[in-house]
């Protein structure tokens, strides 16, 4: 498949142009024209990089690629490497970052829906999610259940009920969205990581927080994406897990 003809289609599919992002979404490295072993993951750090080589791929798709705001905009030190690897070898990287977070199908946040069983009940668009589980259970058992789904112990910062119901969540460090869901109603958001005030503001608020990990919450909506392009393209798609513990 033309390398081109795989952006636009990704681009197309994702909405790239209702977002206003913090990265480029897109195809961000260029490498060879014609693509057919897509390898797949969370972040194009080094060692996805080296897989890549490794495995002779063409592209590589990611939710967190390179030239983020605020960051350098010289060419040195780990973004040479990187960059060099790539170029070195001809591999194309295409990096997709809020589209994949919302997207309703392949999306971070619509896959953790379907893989907690969630009715979605969100009020209105955007990235933070609202959904009810069939019926309530302990804050414990979800608590097990989250852990169970991810495989990784999440960190509970309790406040809300006993029994719960009614979940909110938004993948990645979208711990600042504790106050929508608060608003929402919700007896426990779940985002991928924390920050020091929302300990006190999940007490004080009646809501229950998870950090359930910025990469565990993030791994499913890569890994269906690239599902979509084998099925759609016939191409050969592998997702590499490169394990993070934040």
């Amino acid at each position: 498949m033309d390398i081109q003809a795989l952006e636009t289609y990704l681009n197309n599919y994702l909405s790239v142009a209702e977002f206003t992002d913090y990265a480029p979404n897109g195809l961000q490295v260029e490498g060879r024209r014609t693509v057919q072993t897509v390898i797949t993951g969370v972040t194009a750090c080094q060692a996805l990089v080296d897989e890549a080589i490794a495995r002779k791929a063409d592209a590589i798709l990611v939710h967190h690629g390179y030239f983020w705001k605020n960051e350098p905009q010289t060419i040195v030190g780990m973004k040479r490497r990187r960059i060099a690897s790539l170029l070195q070898h001809d591999i194309n990287l295409l990096g997709y970052h809020l589209p994949l977070d919302a997207h309703p199908e392949v999306g971070n946040n619509a896959c953790l829906g379907t893989l907690w069983g969630l009715k979605d009940v969100t009020p209105q668009p955007g990235l933070l999610r609202l959904g009810k589980l069939p019926q309530p259970v302990s804050m414990d058992d979800w608590v097990l259940e989250v852990e169970r789904s991810l495989q990784r112990p999440p960190l509970h910062l309790p406040g809300g009920p006993e029994q719960v119901e009614t979940i909110a969540w938004c993948s990645g460090g979208a711990q600042g969205m504790i106050q929508q869901a608060i608003d929402w109603g919700a007896d426990v958001f779940i985002s991928g990581e924390v920050s020091e005030q929302t300990t006190h503001q999940a007490k004080e608020s009646g809501i229950h927080y998870l950090a359930a990990g910025h990469h565990a919450t993030e791994t499913l909506g890569v890994k269906a994406l690239g599902k979509h392009l084998a099925d759609k393209f016939g191409l050969d798609v592998t997702f590499v897990d490169i394990p993070n513990p934040v």
